[in-house]
């Protein structure tokens, strides 16, 4: 395995080389290659949803060489390279697994789940010390994640110090009262702003239901896109069965087919 990783390595040397490189490689940054980074990230998280693990495999070294992507421009201008960004996580993972590692036990899933949470928020507050300043409980959520990933972390991150639902019907409570709120300013003619805010409430209350439920709502949103993707399909084939599209058939008629999908899918039909 070394020497596959040393062989990578000198591969991304070779193409960022001067004399003789790729033009493209040569050319790329870090900030040009970080759209790379997470459209192949999606790209894993696609093979795994699929079962597919040629792809996992082949999407795992695509990701795997955007970390070397970018250890190479750092060891271009004398920052770091791979061996040392490979020694800084093992070094973390290490330090954030006592039980392992260490003298420190830990009973089960939840509670390594809770010590880890502890070690980082440990971490973020020596930071905060070395900087100079006072530790949030928000910090570190970074501003780039999508958007229903990031309402997860921040709510629990808020969790951590308390400021929490406890059940998970006040929280329906509260996504009833974010509907009506939205329908308010729907029924006003507000602004698109306006109209955007409350809906942006109402997602949020809607993540925090998903982590009460303890469901991933990223998970359970790509869940409903497939459903939404396989029923779709099956709508346009049905139609296509009658020398049809979409576009030729009435409203009406695409619901009844999509009910359809829904019986076949169900054993129903």
């Amino acid at each position: 395995m070394a020497r596959n990783i040393d062989r990578l390595i000198d591969v991304m040397a070779r193409l960022r080389d001067p004399n003789g490189g790729c033009p493209w490689d040569l050319e790329q940054t870090y900030a040009t290659i970080a759209p790379h980074t997470i459209e192949e990230a999606y790209e894993v998280a696609d093979a795994i949803e699929k079962g597919d693990m040629p792809a996992l495999r082949e999407e795992l070294g695509d990701l795997l060489f955007q970390v070397v992507y970018y250890s190479q421009m750092a060891r271009e201008e004398n920052r770091f390279d791979f061996d040392e960004v490979a020694g800084v996580i093992a070094d973390k993972m290490i330090r954030r697994h006592p039980h392992v590692f260490g003298a420190e036990e830990v009973k089960g899933a939840d509670m390594q789940t809770s010590r880890w949470e502890d070690h980082k928020a440990a971490e973020r507050a020596a930071k905060a010390a070395d900087e100079g300043r006072a530790p949030s409980a928000l910090e570190g959520v970074i501003a780039g994640l999508p958007a229903l990933t990031r309402a997860l972390k921040l709510q629990n991150r808020a969790a951590r110090v308390g400021f929490d639902w406890t059940d998970a019907r006040d929280i329906l409570d509260k996504i009833e009262e974010e509907v009506r709120e939205l329908r308010h300013e729907m029924d006003s003619g507000s602004a698109p702003d306006r109209v955007a805010d409350e809906l942006g409430d109402l997602l949020f209350a809607l993540v925090n239901l998903a982590r009460r439920l303890k469901v991933e709502p990223e998970s359970a949103l790509r869940g409903t896109n497939a459903k939404f993707e396989r029923r779709f399909h099956r709508i346009e084939a049905l139609l296509s069965e009658q020398g049809r599209t979409p576009k030729d058939a009435t409203l009406d008629e695409m619901e009844a087919f999509w009910q359809q999908a829904k019986r076949e899918e169900r054993g129903e039909a």
